[in-house]
């Protein structure tokens, strides 16, 4: 039976977290939606939960004072209420879950945040502005892991949602979860008719059905568990060193 790991709270118990004194904590937050025929709907959660996990197992043996929280599984899925069982939560949920963790942490002495993000539909800027003025003892940044590496270095098609990344990842982290690829659909999206909707310098949400057939974006045909190691292996060191370098900084001098 696997032992416990330090850095995750749900693993350890009330002794163990008397004797630590925690710097940073690291909330993942994930989504519950249809990822293409081969990948489950919790796929976003596995996902930021195994690179949390392995990011703060790095740090914690660099010296690093993180724990990681129990990840929050619902994320905005506005575009997507139609699509069975994506369950949404509204922005404003959001805020007041993310109010309710900042105090709770900060009264209890620990002076940094960090969400780690595994959704598109995810957005924390505005939140943190809003908690940083109500909070202001904590120091909060956020994180899309898939946005913390060049992606085009390990992948021929990274795709946006259940694509080559998501796929290998997966392949990687949870393979028994994952149905053979001949099962996936294409992952083929629909553009924007008007440019500059199209070219992404102006902003919209796209209703879900309307852009993919078969719910993902991007093809998965070239996926691999080889390849989504190496990225993990990468991505998990660089958010690691960024974790380690976090807990070195005083919290009160972030600025040089």
């Amino acid at each position: 039976m696997a032992r416990p790991r330090p850095y995750i709270l749900s693993e350890v118990n009330w002794r163990e977290v008397q004797r630590s004194k925690y710097e940073i904590a690291v909330l993942p937050w994930g989504a519950t939606e249809a990822h293409n025929y081969h990948l489950p709907y919790g796929t976003d959660n596995i996902q930021v939960d195994y690179v949390a996990a392995e990011a703060a197992r790095k740090a914690w043996e660099d010296g690093a004072r993180v724990i990681v929280l129990p990840a929050i599984p619902f994320g905005v899925n506005t575009g997507q209420l139609d699509i069975m069982l994506d369950i949404n939560m509204m922005p404003s949920t959001q805020a007041a879950v993310l109010q309710d963790v900042a105090e709770c942490i900060s009264r209890q002495g620990i002076a940094k945040l960090m969400i780690l993000n595994g959704h598109g539909g995810n957005d924390f800027k505005q939140m943190i502005r809003e908690i940083g003025a109500r909070v202001p003892d904590l120091f909060i940044c956020t994180m899309n892991w898939f946005k913390a590496m060049d992606t085009d270095a390990y992948f021929d098609e990274p795709g946006d949602h259940a694509g080559e990344l998501e796929t290998s990842l997966m392949m990687h982290a949870a393979p028994e979860l994952v149905r053979p690829l001949s099962e996936a659909g294409p992952g083929a999206a629909r553009a924007f008719r008007v440019e500059g909707l199209r070219a992404g310098w102006v902003w919209a949400e796209r209703p879900w059905l309307e852009v993919t057939d078969d719910t993902g974006v991007g093809n998965p045909r070239h996926a691999s568990a080889e390849k989504g190691k190496a990225f993990a292996e990468a991505l998990t060191d660089r958010i690691a060193s960024f974790l380690v370098e976090l807990d070195a900084c005083d919290r009160d001098r972030m600025f040089e």
